[in-house]
């Protein structure tokens, strides 16, 4: 019996990946991917250094507040669980109502109608994760049979994970076409790309990433899911925010930013604001182009903007 050799399928899957990829890497060429993870670390903690201390204003934190996605993706949710979150965003509207309300609701795809038919504030995002949240390890079909039932239930943005595997194999075809399948069970609901940064490893391959799902059909990156470590990191934050302005540049189409996973102070929080701040300026400012995911950073900004 004779056995392929593995250098051999080694040699022949690279040069397979490569004549899938050209066009990709191409469009990747246009960008700057040269980069320097220790740069990257020393920028950042020079914007923190400088800058940060100037945003801890009550109206930046009344400006977050207003960009939150309040979020539940916990195995133990339910729909009681979910109807009291949700109710919890109709009260805070009414008890003040001199506080933007928070961005978005964000929940399992299952969940979408419940959030849907309880929500009482107008302006307030129905946001789902699908496709095979968190670990985007499902068949083509199964995601977007789940983002398009999603959508049919009154989910008004999908989050999904960019299929990490195949980026680090170096599929970015199969990274695109499954992100752009899944942006066309969207029809016109906004569709956020988890990079999932801490997979990563690397500011190239955020940057690369972070590209790839913009030009496959991404209204939003996120840094992550939070279901892993690291989860967002200033660091990567930077990155990515350098990938929109430059992909901004090329295009003229503004792509919105979300950190998420491990936001777990109100400094935190003012961090990636900064950094949003220093690298795209005011045009991303607003709580269309800034999300925040979190689950616990309301009541603290509460407490502190209304002592």
């Amino acid at each position: 019996m004779t056995f392929i050799k593995e250098d051999y399928l080694e040699e022949s899957t690279k040069k397979w990946l490569d004549d899938k990829n050209d066009k990709y890497v191409d469009t990747l060429n246009r960008y700057n991917l040269d980069i320097d993870d220790n740069k990257v670390r020393e920028t950042v903690r020079n914007i923190i250094a400088e800058k940060a201390a100037g945003n801890d204003t009550l109206d930046v934190k009344r400006f977050l507040f207003g960009s939150i996605e309040l979020t539940s993706l916990k195995t133990t949710d339910s729909d009681t669980s979910i109807l009291a979150l949700t109710e919890r965003v109709n009260s805070l509207d009414n008890e003040h109502p001199d506080l933007p309300h928070v961005a978005a609701i964000c929940v399992h795809s299952c969940f979408a109608k419940t959030v849907a038919e309880s929500l009482e504030v107008d302006g307030v995002e129905v946001a789902c994760v699908s496709g095979g949240f968190p670990s985007s390890q499902a068949r083509i079909e199964v995601k977007v049979a789940e983002t398009a039932l999603a959508v049919a239930d009154g989910a008004t943005e999908i989050d999904i994970v960019m299929p990490v595997g195949r980026f680090l194999s170096g599929d970015y075809e199969g990274v695109c076409d499954d992100i752009s399948e899944q942006k066309d069970a969207c029809g016109q609901v906004p569709l956020k790309v988890i990079l999932e940064t801490g997979c990563l490893k690397t500011a190239t391959n955020i940057k690369k990433a972070a590209l790839l799902a913009m030009y496959a059909g991404a209204d939003y990156i996120k840094t992550s899911t939070g279901k892993l470590s690291p989860a967002a990191t200033p660091e990567a934050a930077y990155v990515m925010c350098q990938a929109i302005k430059e992909y901004y540049d090329e295009t003229g189409i503004q792509i919105g930013f979300k950190p998420a996973g491990g936001i777990n102070s109100v400094m935190d929080a003012i961090i990636y604001y900064t950094i949003v701040k220093e690298v795209l300026g005011k045009k991303w400012l607003t709580n269309r182009w800034f999300r925040i995911g979190t689950s616990r950073l309301a009541d603290m900004l509460l407490s502190e903007i209304v002592r």
